[in-house]
């Protein structure tokens, strides 16, 4: 007989993944993305490290569970600024604010590179949705722009409001990279004031 989604099982293994994500979350700030172990996770949890992968294929599974989470949790914020109209520097507060809420979380997705991991495909698609929030943003301040969107095969002949998006891009997760990873220390610099100076010349070019 098929468990129904909402059966005791099906909870309880839904209860199961939560904890072990929790886990690794846990491990990733005491030591980073890349010394995630599943056979540590397990011990915290009293399993076995084979009863462990019954819920996680390997490491790598675990890994794009949770950058899934991150960018679905990310999009979601970026879309729910745009429900009276996108507007780039709401957008722009938004992320610092989710950025700053989960450092870690946030250095999951734009920070240094896990060797030997590739993301699906998947993962494009979500970041594709906070790009065209970006680009609806983009295209009032940029005049006669066309429409226009991120493909799967790159940003080929992108118009203005693309050139913009991208700029707002790298600008803002430039800022917030060096923020997060603690170059701003000892600089005597404010970082809440050098983004809101990026997102001004950003938001009135």
């Amino acid at each position: 007989m098929t468990e129904s989604p909402t059966s005791p099982r099906e909870r309880y293994r839904s209860q199961v993944r939560a904890e072990i994500k929790e886990r690794a979350w846990e491990q990733i700030a005491t030591a980073g993305a890349s010394a995630l172990s599943l056979n540590a996770i397990a011990k915290q949890m009293g399993m076995s490290g084979p009863a462990l992968y019954r819920y996680f294929a390997g490491r790598d599974d675990l890994i794009t569970e949770l950058i899934r989470d991150a960018y679905r949790s990310l999009a979601d914020t970026v879309q729910a600024t745009a429900t009276d109209g996108p507007d780039l520097t709401a957008i722009g507060h938004a992320i610092r604010r989710w950025a700053l809420d989960d450092p870690h979380r946030y250095l999951l997705i734009y920070g240094t590179p896990i060797p030997g991991y590739h993301a699906p495909d998947d993962i494009t698609g979500i970041a594709n949705e906070i790009m065209m929030v970006l680009l609806a943003a983009c295209r009032p301040i940029v005049q006669g722009d066309s429409p226009g969107a991120p493909t799967g095969g790159g940003w080929s002949e992108p118009t203005p409001a693309m050139r913009l998006a991208l700029s707002f891009w790298t600008r803002v997760h430039g800022v917030l990279s060096l923020e997060l990873a603690g170059h701003f220390t000892g600089m005597k610099l404010d970082p809440a004031r050098l983004f809101e100076t990026e997102l001004g010349s950003l938001a009135h070019p």
